[in-house]
């Protein structure tokens, strides 16, 4: 039995059910007084929260290692470095993502390449192959909205032109294809577990890996090169060069506690985007996103497509003008769409990146990904809630459906 308490007042997925298990967690953490992950074996009563947060994320995914650090940015970060992406290296990422993605193949010093999306709204295999270069060192696949990108077809790809693979599953985490979660698919992978995501630490994140040594890399990185051998924190090696990206214990005490919740919420979204789904599939003029393995998704977004940008854009004022919330128009979106982001397309930084001496790849204020464009024109998406009823979202269903069919057959005077 489940006794989460759901919350009245936050919408975020994985705060949905905050209550007893967080704060027991938390509570373990402070009557030790030991807020770092690392070290102090005799004052922390074997309490190691980082560790077991960690082992969560494992069991749920089959990863065979995990590395928990401060934000989903840094585990794209570490992701990066533990596969070997660095300066100079071209990387091929989407235009569509959360700009952290690209941030991150910045400040490794690589060149971002923008190649084409499409209705699984991540990469796709063709769209990967008509950007790789001579100069292509990597892909960061980027699972968007809940679902999965076409991995057979990308794996495909990847090998045939020994691409190394990067996955970021920071949307995506409960998601899978063919049974295997994503994240698992390249060289190293991750997820987020910021306040917005299916579970939460507050801030924080998960590589993972397969790979042993990657493992290791990620583990030394994160935290000034320590390889953490040892009960002598100024004792211990540095076998390469790191930064700080540590997680706290605190942070890692929610995310152990809201892992643990996430087989239940994805349970509940899948039940909820279904009757969604059934209810508006019926309605001409509505699709859905592409799920590349259906039974794989995490169900965290509703993802409509609209026939084109401008229905979408009269679909998006029909909502607004009826109160409908609780939905994302990408294409308009300030951090998630290439179109809006005019610091990176003119390259604007407080000091030099590499890509300021080396060049960029991509003439970034004129790139041609007409695909890219005409998806995430006509893509509105709605998040699900596990603590809905189900007369809300029969309630829901039956708003979007008056609104699109007003949106799309305006009654002409």
């Amino acid at each position: 039995m489940h006794t989460f308490a759901p919350s009245t007042t936050i919408t975020m997925p994985g705060t949905e059910l905050f209550g007893t298990e967080e704060k027991k967690e938390i509570n373990d953490v402070l009557e030790t007084g030991i807020l770092f992950r690392y070290n102090h074996d005799a004052q922390r009563n074997n309490i190691w929260k980082a560790r077991d947060f960690e082992a969560e994320v494992r069991k749920f995914t089959g990863a065979k290692f995990a590395h928990a650090v401060s934000s989903g940015s840094t585990a794209v970060s570490c992701a990066l470095a533990a596969a070997g992406v660095g300066a100079g290296d071209e990387v091929i990422v989407p235009p569509f993502t959360y700009i952290a993605s690209v941030e991150a193949v910045l400040f490794c010093g690589a060149l971002p390449v923008f190649a084409e999306i499409d209705e699984t709204l991540c990469l796709s295999a063709a769209g990967i192959k008509a950007a790789i270069t001579p100069k292509t060192k990597a892909v960061v696949l980027v699972h968007m909205c809940g679902g999965m990108a076409q991995m057979d077809e990308i794996l495909t790809v990847c090998k045939e032109h020994k691409l190394t693979l990067v996955e970021d599953a920071g949307q995506a985490f409960g998601a899978s294809f063919q049974g295997t979660s994503v994240g698992l698919f390249g060289k190293t992978g991750c997820y987020s577990f910021d306040f917005f995501k299916i579970a939460t630490c507050g801030e924080g994140g998960v590589m993972v890996t397969n790979d042993e040594q990657c493992y290791k890399y990620a583990d030394s990185y994160s935290d000034h090169g320590h390889d953490h051998i040892g009960n002598n924190r100024g004792m211990e090696n540095h076998p390469v060069l790191g930064f700080n990206y540590r997680i706290g214990e605190m942070n890692a005490a929610i995310g152990l506690a809201q892992t643990r919740k996430v087989p239940f919420i994805r349970e509940k979204n899948r039940e909820y985007k279904k009757m969604l789904t059934d209810k508006l599939s019926k309605i001409n003029g509505i699709g859905f996103s592409k799920l590349a393995d259906p039974s794989g998704d995490s169900a965290t977004f509703l993802n409509l497509l609209l026939p084109d940008t401008e229905s979408a854009k009269r679909v998006v004022d029909e909502f607004n003008k009826s109160g409908v919330s609780g939905f994302n128009y990408w294409f308009t979106n300030m951090y998630h769409f290439i179109n809006q982001w005019s610091h990176l397309k003119d390259l604007k930084s407080s000091a030099k990146l590499p890509i300021h001496l080396l060049g960029a790849p991509q003439d970034y204020n004129n790139l041609h990904l007409p695909k890219s464009q005409e998806t995430v024109g006509r893509l509105i998406s709605f998040g699900i809630r596990c603590t809905w009823k189900e007369e809300e979202v029969k309630a829901l269903a039956e708003k979007i459906s008056g609104c699109v069919e007003k949106a799309l057959n305006p009654v002409h005077a």
